[in-house]
């Protein structure tokens, strides 16, 4: 049978080698390709910043290799750069002069018929004179008519004027002297200025001489003069008006005749100018063209276009010394990096981490006053916690009690009758085991009375042992029962208790009614200190209600359990309708953690606690007894 299975195995064998494809053999490409891109991943490309410079470095095990790699592949690059450079010349110089023989023909084409349409049209272009130059005269000649016509207009207005006076009135002076063609005249102002002179010393020489007085005749013979000037000058100026008519006319009427010689004229050449300028444009725009492939085709040919794109600024040498691996510079980048990694971790696990831990995280996130640290306790089975300062007066945890009670009396001085009031955020804090031991420490100064008020969830009977059936807030507050018949007092103690009784229906209710405020006003007036422990905050709103009779309120909050955030909100909420919140309770506080991970809380609560250390027995069932603090 073995003989049969190694038979098998060899059969099996063969058909595998039957089957298998023969591996097949890389090609030539695929090696060069796989060549350069390993000597393509040793180059490293760097450009210097603010510079036209590129550090170009080259990676071997080979010094020799390190140093050749970098040089020969930049004096590849500026040859290739160079061949290219040239090729482009090359093509560039042929392209530019096939279009330059092009262009040439072009030229001399269009440079042939212009001259054939001159010498068809017999048109003869002297230098400083074109065809143009008829319709130039012709425009000017149009500006020139226009402007004798606007004279001519004038001048027969003013004509008319003159000889509508000369009609009307003859030669009357006074009336020619109307006109503003007359009044305009700079000589007739003047004689006019020379009449009023005269008239004015004939008029003083009447006044003082009398008609024969040789200068009364000569102050006559003066105006009679410059009257006689006047009228003279008024017929030239009236000859003057139609003389300037007769002479506005005749210009105008030449000017229309050269008009028409000279549009004539415009109208012949402009027939042939069109043609022309047509021909001359062709030749202009052949000859540009031609011009400047023959300037961009020189400019190639003589150009300096062979120079490098790129020099080697400070060639590769052979390294004395390999660059990499650092060793130091890797191990001390790793530590970094794994020192900054840690940071980052731990910052972000604190921002994650919302619970409280210590008596600065609660003023600190709380805002508000740190009443008093309780340890964490291991106790046994039939240990009852919330008797804890009844049972075992000498622990850490009665010592945490006593201090607390101690910041609540300094605080309520004032108050002849304090109601303390004790809360948390959720259940499970400890509110009523700290509740029940702060009434016993209170009982051993005062006359204390111990409320249940968390009618949600009521514990206090069943934890201090108190008989079922018996009468408690509910019934006191109903009527049903009075204050002695509900009120119980604890063994071995000066404490009374008054548990919750009979759960109502609506306990929030019962707690806002006037009777219940009745009744504690009963219990306030006999008693001195009042101890109620409320409901949570975050559950109900009975704390709410509560505080209206609390003179301090106490907070409970369950070290590295309660969020911050739902117990400020919670202590927001009971300020927010005045409730004098005394500070905040630390519970369950991990003395040992708080030495091993934070030990600056040490300076504090943590350093009291020190000096104590606990035997833990084991009984018979596994579970651990009451444990004694030793002092160490």
């Amino acid at each position: 049978q073995h003989r049969e299975e190694k038979g098998w195995v060899a059969t099996l064998l063969e058909t595998f080698r039957e089957e298998t494809a023969p591996t097949r053999q890389p090609t030539d490409e695929e090696i060069r390709e796989g060549v350069v891109g390993q000597v393509m991943g040793q180059f490293s490309f760097q450009p210097v910043r603010n510079t036209q410079l590129v550090k170009l470095s080259f990676t071997s095990h080979d010094p020799m290799l390190a140093e050749r790699a970098p040089n020969t592949l930049a004096m590849i690059y500026i040859v290739a750069d160079l061949e290219a450079k040239a090729a482009d010349v090359r093509s560039t110089n042929a392209f530019l002069t096939a279009q330059a023989d092009e262009l040439k023909k072009k030229l001399t084409d269009s440079e042939a018929r212009l001259q054939q349409y001159r010498e068809s049209k017999k048109i003869v272009v002297t230098k400083g004179q074109s065809l143009s130059d008829a319709t130039r005269r012709l425009e000017e000649n149009t500006n020139a008519l226009v402007e004798a016509r606007r004279k001519r207009a004038a001048a027969e207005l003013d004509y008319k004027q003159v000889r509508a006076a000369v009609d009307a009135n003859g030669q009357s002076v006074v009336a020619l002297e109307s006109l503003a063609v007359v009044q305009k005249n700079p000589a007739l102002l003047r004689l006019r200025e020379i009449q009023l002179e005269a008239e004015r010393k004939y008029n003083e020489t009447s006044k003082r001489y009398g008609p024969e007085h040789p200068r009364m005749i000569s102050a006559q013979a003066d105006l009679k003069a410059a009257r006689d000037a006047a009228r003279r000058q008024v017929a030239t100026i009236v000859q003057a008006v139609a003389k300037e008519y007769e002479l506005a006319k005749a210009n105008e009427a030449r000017l229309e005749q050269v008009q028409n010689q000279l549009s004539a004229a415009a109208q012949q050449f402009n027939r042939a100018e069109f043609s022309l300028e047509r021909l001359e444009r062709d030749v202009a725009s052949n000859r540009r063209l031609y011009e400047a492939f023959m300037q961009r085709a020189k400019e190639v040919r003589t150009g300096d276009m062979r120079q490098a794109i790129a020099r080697v600024i400070d060639p590769a040498i052979t390294p004395k010394a390999p660059s990499g691996p650092n060793v130091r510079r890797i191990i001390g980048l790793a530590m970094l990096g794994a020192l900054l990694f840690a940071v980052a971790i731990a910052l972000l696990l604190e921002r994650l981490d919302n619970k409280l831990r210590t008596s600065d995280d609660l003023e600190e996130k709380l805002d508000a006053k740190a009443l008093g640290v309780l340890p964490r306790m291991k106790i046994g089975d039939k240990v009852v916690l919330e008797r804890m300062l009844l049972d075992d007066n000498a622990n850490t945890f009665s010592e945490a009690i006593r201090t607390v009670r101690s910041v609540v009396q300094l605080s309520t001085l004032d108050s002849p009758n304090n109601t303390v009031l004790v809360t948390s955020t959720v259940p499970g804090e400890g509110k009523t085991t700290i509740a029940c031991n702060l009434a016993l420490a209170f009982s051993q100064v005062k006359k204390t009375l111990l409320i249940e008020a968390d009618m949600r969830k009521p514990e206090i009977r069943r934890r201090l042992g108190i008989e079922a059936g018996h009468a408690g807030l509910s019934e006191f507050v109903a009527g049903d029962m009075n204050i002695t018949q509900c009120i119980v007092s604890l063994p071995g103690s000066t404490l009374s208790v008054l548990h919750s009784g009979r759960v109502p229906l609506n306990p929030l209710e019962m707690l806002s009614s006037l009777r219940f405020a009745g009744a504690m006003r009963t219990l306030q007036e006999a008693f001195e200190v009042i101890i109620i422990d409320s409901p949570p905050t975050q559950m109900v709103s009975d704390a709410m209600v509560l505080s209206r009779f609390a003179t301090a309120v106490v907070y409970v909050v369950r070290a590295d359990s309660t969020g911050y955030q739902l117990a400020r909100r919670s202590i927001q909420r009971l300020r927010r309708i005045d409730a004098p919140v005394l500070g905040c309770v630390l519970n369950q506080f991990d003395v040992e953690k708080a030495l091993k991970y934070y030990y600056d809380y040490s300076g504090m609560e943590a350093h009291y606690y020190r000096g104590y250390s606990y035997r833990s027995v084991e009984s018979g069932n596994g579970r651990a007894v009451p444990l004694k603090a030793v002092k160490g």
